[in-house]
């Protein structure tokens, strides 16, 4: 299976932008987060998104919780 190739490589790794992100602001919820870094990432897809969020929780780094159906709320891990 051969995967997309981005055309440049970003200086920063879409997980450290999530994590210094939330290391400034706070908790946010997934669209701000998502909204942000598409003005940095600028070919960055939902689904890439959404594997770097559970990846950050697996490795204990954030939690994710929904506040509804659609939202969902990102926090740092202290």
């Amino acid at each position: 299976m051969v995967t997309s190739v981005p055309k440049f490589w970003y200086a920063q790794p879409l997980h450290t932008s999530i994590v210094e992100m939330l290391q400034k602001k706070g908790t946010l919820t997934d669209a701000d987060i998502f909204k942000e870094l598409k003005g940095v990432h600028k070919e960055l897809g939902i689904k890439d998104f959404n594997n770097t969020l559970m990846k950050l929780e697996l490795d204990g780094l954030v939690h994710v919780s929904y506040l509804t159906k659609t939202t969902r709320r990102v926090e740092l891990r202290r």
